[in-house]
Parts: C-alpha cells; structure tokens; sequence
C-alpha cells in the first residue's frame, strides 16, 4: 500500500513565516495568510456577482487563494522587495514556483493530480478570477500593515501605504467595494466593531 505525502507537507505552512525582513509585532504563517486570502477572494467574487452581475465562482477563488502559497513551504518566503527586483529574479523565481508546484503534485495518488494541479497552477482558472486572487493576496498584506500599526509598529507603515496604492490602481470595482465597506473596520477594537459576545 502507498503512502502519499501531500497533506501532510501541506500542514507544513504553518511554519513558514512571512514578512521576514520586517520587524513583526505578531508574527504571521502562510497557513493563516492563505486563510485570510481565501476569505477575501471568496468576499470579492461574491461583490463581483452581486453588486455587479458577475459570473465568479466563489468557491473556486477561495479554494485557488488556499493554495497560492503552499510552493513556499519547499522555496521559503522570499520578501517582495527581491522577489521583484528585477525581470531575471522575477522569470527566476516563477520558475522555481513552477517546480515546486511540480514537486508537491507529484505526493499525491495519480487520480488526485489533476485536480489539484489546477489549483496550484491554476493556468485554466478564468484570469478575472485570478485577478480577484492576487487583489486578495494583496489586501491581506495591507490588513497586516493596519494590524501592525495599530498595536505602534511604525515598521509597516510605508509598506502599508505602498500596498494601498497598489491596490487603487487594480481599479477593480468589488475591490474598491470591500475597502470602502469593510477595511475601515480593521483600524478599529474589537469593543468600537460593536460585536456582543
């Protein structure tokens, strides 16, 4: 009888950290990262429908933004700021994606491999999916930033502030929606989010 690895691999993200050159209030995983990230996609395609007569499958965001991290438990969470310093590092580490992507299909039984290939590299997934996708990877990021600078870390202010003018310029109507109805409520306590428990 075969024994196959992906699953437990998969529950290694746990242990990878992000946000690594950063001075971190909290630390924050990849495990909950791409929890945060499924919410959010999940969120965007359903505004996309909704507000906007789109057509998304919400359940297959999330499920995408679930996994699109999980290459950083073989390659490690390499920061943004070398990741994207230039095209040779950017082509280079697709590439290393790619093979890990590879790498981690390759623990799995033959009839699970398809389906999840799709997910970890999700080339047949609609792009505005995908855009939705990576505009969630993004908000994260920017949740971290107000996070962090809520409990006096000035460290992620500028990259909270560069994050944000990313996201303006996605000029993505559910994006613009969710920040307008729902970010302002990270800046505040759990006591002034009126929550009774």
């Amino acid at each position: 009888m075969s024994v196959y690895h992906f699953f437990a691999i998969m529950s290694r993200m746990k242990y990878i950290n992000r946000w690594s050159l950063m001075n971190n209030t909290r630390l924050e995983n990849i495990s909950e990262h791409s929890l945060t990230v499924a919410m959010l996609a999940h969120a965007l395609a359903v505004i996309n429908n909704k507000r906007f007569g789109g057509s998304i499958d919400p359940e297959h965001a999330a499920t995408v933004a679930l996994f699109h991290d999980c290459t950083e438990i073989i390659t490690g969470d390499l920061p943004t700021p070398i990741k994207y310093s230039s095209k040779t590092m950017r082509s280079a580490y697709k590439d290393i994606e790619a093979e890990a992507a590879h790498q981690l299909i390759s623990t799995l039984p033959d009839y699970m491999k398809d389906e999840y290939e799709s997910l970890l590299i999700p080339k047949d997934t609609d792009p505005y999916t995908l855009k939705l996708v990576k505009a969630a990877d993004k908000l994260s990021a920017l949740i971290k930033c107000i996070e962090e600078e809520r409990l006096g870390n000035a460290e992620f202010t500028r990259a909270g502030a560069g994050i944000l003018e990313c996201l303006k310029k996605m000029k993505l109507p559910e994006l613009d929606v969710f920040m307008e109805d729902f970010l302002p409520s990270y800046h505040l306590s759990l006591d002034d989010q009126n929550i009774a428990l």
